[in-house]
């Protein structure tokens, strides 16, 4: 599968983009990396909160979704976070200059764009971060916006 840059797969931009870079990708899941800022919307003096694993999961998922879109010739759409079952953090803070490995596989995918996928975020061969992930991805996401459902 072709490795893109994650800013051609990820709708996000400037400062709210916040993975670094895509590793690996396939049909059912995805491995992207950061490293974790000294300095940005979400970092402290010592780091980064770790309920911003959250997003760092959701980037994944929506960096997975982009890659598929790519390579059937489309652009990444905009999907949206639903929630999170079972969020397990071994840490209060990710360390500034620490880097992280994000990892997302799709546990069931609907035609209805509603998706759960297994996420952790590895640092230095540890576990630091495990949870299920909910997702939405509309077939017009304009459409949906507009419609006051969401």
């Amino acid at each position: 599968m072709t490795v893109y840059p994650i800013r051609h797969v990820v709708p996000h931009r400037a400062s709210l983009l916040l993975l670094d870079e895509l590793v690996h990708w396939d049909d059912d899941s995805i491995h992207a990396a950061l490293v974790v800022p000294s300095e940005g919307a979400f970092a402290g003096p010592d780091g980064v909160p770790a309920w911003i694993g959250i997003e760092y999961m959701a980037q994944a998922i929506a960096a997975w979704a982009g890659c598929r879109a790519r390579r059937d010739g489309g652009e990444p759409k905009i999907g949206f976070l639903l929630g999170s079952r079972r969020y397990s953090s071994q840490r209060d803070l990710f360390p500034a200059g620490a880097r992280l490995e994000v990892y997302a596989r799709r546990e069931l995918m609907g035609d209805n764009g509603l998706g759960m996928f297994a996420c952790r975020i590895d640092a230095g061969g540890e576990t630091w971060v495990e949870a299920n992930v909910s997702v939405f991805e509309p077939a017009d996401a304009q459409a949906y916006l507009e419609s006051g459902t969401a």
